[in-house]
């Protein structure tokens, strides 16, 4: 039935905002084949970056959470530019996560479940995925978390 991703949304009250165009010499996705690469995803919320900082220092699990989710609704945002319809997903197959974090900083994995949780609550089992969470020094823009995807898609 097409549409049902969407409506998903509509029920969590969530509105997918424009997919944001490249910062830089990239593409915000490619298809190739059955499969959709969405690029690394920063959390843009109302056209800038949000959250802001460093995990462990200046912000928290909870609000990295947060950034997390905004970087998985902005995924979702360019999933529905290169397809038109986020019912082609057949699959969420991975995600990658970056945590913009202090060196003593361990828990990445509870960070990046912001976004992990989200794809779920949306797309069912079509959302479990593998992943990978790691902390890094800085990311663009100063913001906490970026998170890339790879999808299967019909």
């Amino acid at each position: 039935m097409s549409g049902t991703i969407e409506n998903r949304l509509k029920e969590l009250g969530i509105e997918l905002p424009s997919a944001a165009a490249p910062a830089a010499n990239y593409v915000p996705f490619h298809i190739s084949g059955q499969q959709l690469f969405i690029s690394g995803q920063i959390p843009m919320i109302a056209g800038g970056p949000d959250f802001k900082g460093k995990v462990g220092a200046n912000v928290d699990v909870e609000t990295a959470q947060q950034a997390a989710q905004a970087c998985a609704i902005n995924i979702l945002a360019q999933a529905k530019s290169a397809l038109g319809d986020l019912d082609r997903i057949v699959q969420c197959l991975r995600l990658g996560g970056f945590v913009n974090a202090t060196p003593d900083f361990t828990d990445h994995p509870e960070v990046i479940n912001g976004a992990s949780n989200f794809m779920v609550e949306v797309l069912g089992d079509k959302g479990r995925h593998t992943r990978f969470a790691i902390g890094v020094g800085s990311l663009p823009r100063g913001v906490a978390v970026e998170i890339d995807a790879l999808f299967a898609i019909e």
